[in-house]
C-alpha cells in the first residue's frame, strides 16, 4: 500500500538523493576551496562583526557617543568618545568576552561633565534632527549620525546617504549658538569601505 502518488515519490526521491549527496561531501571542492589566508580573513571579519555588534548593543551607548575599534588578530583597540564612564567600562567588558579576543586596549575618552556641553548636545540634536531631510538618521537604537560635544566643539560622526545630507547636517550644527567649531566626519554610504 502506497501513500504517495508518482509525483510525490519523485520529489521524495530527489530530496533523499540530495541529502545523501550532501552528507557524502560531494561538494567538497566548495567547502575545501578556502585557503588558510581566506579562512583567516573570514575569522577576522567574524571577529570584527562580533565586536561591532556588542558595542552597538551596549545599553548606555547613544547618539552622543562614538565607539570605534581596530582589530589586529586577537587584539582589539577601543577608541572614541563617550558621555558616561560606564559606557567605556562596559565596552571593554563585553569585548573581552568575545571568543578570539586575546587582549583589549581601552583608549576610549570619557568626555568631561559640563552643563554647557549638555545644553549644546541637546541644541545640536534638535537643530539636525528637526530637519525633515535629516530626521530619518535619528531612527533606531544606533542612529546614523552621532553628535560628539567636547568643551563646545562639535564633531559629527557616522554615515548618511548623500553628500547633500552630510553638508546639511554640518550647516545645521554650525547654526547652533554657542558652538565653537564643527568637525564634519560624516561619511556617505558610497564611501563606506569594509574594515
Amino acid at each position: 500500500m502506497t501513500f504517495l502518488n508518482k509525483n510525490s515519490q519523485k520529489w521524495l526521491t530527489l530530496a533523499l538523493s540530495a541529502i545523501t549527496v550532501l552528507g557524502m561531501g560531494v561538494f567538497t571542492p566548495f567547502a575545501g576551496a578556502a585557503t588558510p589566508a581566506s579562512r583567516a580573513r573570514v575569522t577576522e571579519d567574524t571577529l570584527e562583526n562580533r565586536v561591532r555588534h556588542e558595542l552597538v548593543m551596549l545599553p548606555w551607548y547613544g547618539v552622543f557617543d562614538n565607539l570605534e575599534f581596530i582589530a589586529n588578530g586577537g587584539e582589539v583597540t577601543l577608541e572614541g568618545q563617550v558621555v558616561k564612564p560606564i559606557t567605556k567600562d562596559g565596552a571593554e567588558a563585553v569585548v573581552k568576552k568575545i571568543p578570539g579576543v586575546t587582549r583589549v586596549v581601552n583608549d576610549i575618552k570619557v568626555l568631561p561633565l559640563s552643563p554647557f556641553d549638555n545644553q549644546t548636545r541637546r541644541a545640536v540634536y534638535r537643530a539636525i534632527f528637526s530637519d525633515e531631510s535629516l530626521n530619518r538618521y535619528s531612527m533606531g537604537s544606533d542612529p546614523s549620525i552621532h553628535i560628539i560635544v567636547d568643551n563646545g566643539h562639535v564633531t559629527l560622526t557616522g554615515f548618511v546617504d548623500r553628500e547633500a545630507d552630510r553638508n546639511l547636517a554640518f550647516l545645521r550644527a554650525n547654526s547652533v549658538p554657542g558652538v565653537f567649531s564643527v568637525t564634519n566626519d560624516l561619511r556617505t554610504e558610497q564611501s563606506r569601505t569594509p574594515r
